[in-house]
């Protein structure tokens, strides 16, 4: 007995048109790999914000340069009772200002690490990241007597690897949602606007508290009465994260609200 195939003409090349394209694809993934957004929990992230329905709010303030800005920042905050803000630290600054420091640390603030030299950490070595992020983390721990958790690095810049090397050195990486533009030096009412405006539950606010900043403290009397006036209450950085499982927070290879790289705020 004889058998006959019968092939279909249409089939095969619509087979054939669905193999090519998945091995296409496959090989865009591949290329890519280093360049795709990540939302995967077991990956390393930065978090931005939280999700919550609660009205909290995180304020905080990166400190490298200066002594002009930061004491009147911290009076605005005791006069205005607000006991819970973050406050990321260079460690060449904690050194030379340990006064400033220890009225922090007294004030009952959190402290986070603003890493060590104020340079892009995306264009470092593995073993470069790792040394900043450890020679800040023994300077910190040092002068403010608490071992930091928390990391925002210097200009927001990041990459996977900072991200990694970050994580296994025991840091989450915090960046913000909010930009006051304090940094621009826009004029008080505008950096008032911007924060109350974008203000949105979860929200971390980045303000400064470098001397560069000559406006953050008189926005922030305003920017704190608003806010409470639209209900919301101040948090702690951790205290903002533990309201929610913050993995699976978006992985960005670098921050687009990332500020110019060769400002020392």
């Amino acid at each position: 007995m004889n058998y006959f195939y019968v092939f279909n003409g249409r089939k095969i090349k619509q087979y054939f048109l669905v193999t090519v394209a998945l091995i296409f694809a496959a090989g865009v993934i591949y290329a890519e790999k280093d360049n795709i957004t990540v939302f995967a929990a077991q990956q390393p992230s930065a978090v931005y914000s939280v999700p919550t329905d609660k009205k909290i709010i995180a304020l905080t303030f990166d400190i490298s340069w200066g002594d002009k800005r930061a004491e009147p920042i911290l009076n605005v905050l005791k006069e205005k009772k607000v006991a819970n803000a973050t406050f990321f630290l260079s460690s060449p600054w904690s050194q030379t200002h340990p006064d400033i420091v220890k009225k922090i640390v007294d004030d009952g603030f959190e402290i986070g690490s603003h890493g060590h030299k104020h340079e892009n950490y995306s264009k470092l070595s593995d073993e470069e990241i790792r040394n900043q992020i450890q020679t800040a983390h023994a300077i910190l721990t040092q002068e403010t007597g608490k071992t930091p958790n928390l990391i925002r690095l210097p200009n927001g810049d990041f990459d996977k690897r900072v991200l990694r090397i970050s994580e296994e050195l025991g840091y989450t990486v915090i960046q913000w949602d909010t930009d006051s533009l304090d940094w621009m030096n826009i004029g008080t009412d505008k950096i008032v606007n911007r924060v109350v405006s974008r203000a949105h539950p979860g929200d971390i606010v980045l303000l400064h508290a470098s001397d560069s900043c000559k406006q953050t403290h008189e926005a922030l009397p305003v920017i704190i009465d608003r806010l409470r006036a639209d209900g919301y209450e101040f948090v702690t950085v951790s205290q903002l994260i533990g309201q929610t499982d913050a993995k699976g927070t978006e992985v960005r290879d670098k921050t687009t609200d990332a500020m110019p790289q060769d400002m020392e705020l």
